[in-house]
């Protein structure tokens, strides 16, 4: 028998999927099953190569890894179960089940957000300072960047799911969303939760601005050394794509954000689409532009595939290749180490 979601009672929540488009289960069921697939297998596959091949050992390398893993975290905590809303009519998540959704889905968009930060930083390094590059990001920087950024995810979200746990659930339990969204929820209390809100739309907007800027600047410094530098226009190519990708993560959140404070400004089944693609779209397309398209990753792929067969030869550690001091100028040396790196 199926919950009373009215029930005080009662210690779980109803999810509704996605309000309006009740009507095609399995058309929304079908995009974000592939979507699923094809963010396991190409995170999985970064995570498989970079941890088995020894020559993948950059702090690139190290931040596409753990970028791979908040990807498959975020979408496992949210798809399997929006899956289960769609296809098998199974809507009820246990209250506890229901905030530690909530808390993981959070805390690895913060963290993303902080690595696409660390990522730009790597580009900026090893586009304009490129003699100096594993001294800057020696492995101890890169643990303590990485540390810093689970950290911070971990410090935002803890407050926030406290004050959302805090409320009093005395009415209906029906989330009109696809997953346990923070707002979602905080609006079923029957207490205000306007606290909660407005230390989401506090903390997300400082994040997000601080994390925005930081990128900003970091491209806008290597832009200015790449301009007028023929061999650094590949770079300038390969960060036009990774700035695409970083567009794609931060508009859908932050109008996702506004749009649920605005309320009847965006319609509800817009919102909870826009949360449903900020959570998968990301995960789904950063493989492809950040992992694969970097020759070290597709070559240790093929190693990895076809050991005996036709491949590219084994090439040995990245960033091997020395720059010498006569070719180009000091703040655009990073030619052939950082275009073998990424093409």
């Amino acid at each position: 028998m199926a919950p009373d979601p009215f029930n005080s009672s009662s210690s779980s929540f109803i999810l509704v999927g996605v309000p309006g488009l009740e009507a095609f289960p399995t058309c929304l069921g079908v995009l974000f099953c592939l979507a699923y697939v094809m963010a396991l297998v190409g995170n999985g596959a970064v995570l498989l190569v970079i941890g088995l091949d020894e020559s993948l050992c950059t702090p690139s390398h190290r931040l596409l890894a753990m970028l791979a893993a908040i990807d498959v975290l975020m979408v496992t905590a949210v798809v399997p179960k929006m899956l289960s809303v769609l296809w098998l009519n199974s809507a009820e998540i246990g209250y506890a089940a229901c905030f530690v959704q909530m808390f993981l889905v959070h805390s690895a968009t913060s963290e993303e957000s902080g690595l696409l930060l660390a990522m730009a930083v790597d580009r900026y390094v090893a586009i304009c300072h490129p003699l100096r590059y594993q001294t800057i990001l020696s492995v101890r920087a890169i643990a303590q960047m990485g540390l810093a950024v689970v950290l911070r995810g971990l410090l935002f979200m803890v407050p926030l799911t406290g004050l959302v746990m805090a409320l009093p659930y005395c009415g209906s339990r029906v989330v009109p969303h696809s997953y346990c969204e923070h707002l979602a929820v905080a609006k079923l209390a029957c207490a205000d939760p306007a606290p909660a809100g407005l230390y989401s739309v506090a903390g997300s907007s400082l994040i997000v601005g601080t994390d925005g800027a930081c990128i900003a600047a970091s491209y806008a410094a290597i832009l200015r050394a790449a301009l007028g530098h023929g061999p650094c226009r590949t770079a300038l190519s390969t960060c036009g794509c990774h700035l695409c990708v970083v567009l794609l993560f931060y508009l859908p959140g932050i109008v996702s954000i506004y749009a649920q404070h605005l309320g009847s400004a965006v319609s509800l089944p817009a919102r909870v689409l826009l949360a449903d693609l900020y959570v998968t779209l990301p995960s789904t397309l950063n493989p492809l532009v950040y992992s694969l398209r970097s020759r070290p990753v597709r070559q240790a792929l093929l190693r990895l595939l076809l050991p005996r067969g036709a491949r590219a030869p084994h090439g040995g550690p990245c960033f091997s290749r020395r720059v010498h001091p006569g070719q180009g100028s000091a703040s655009c040396t990073p030619g052939s180490a950082h275009r073998e790196q990424e093409q």
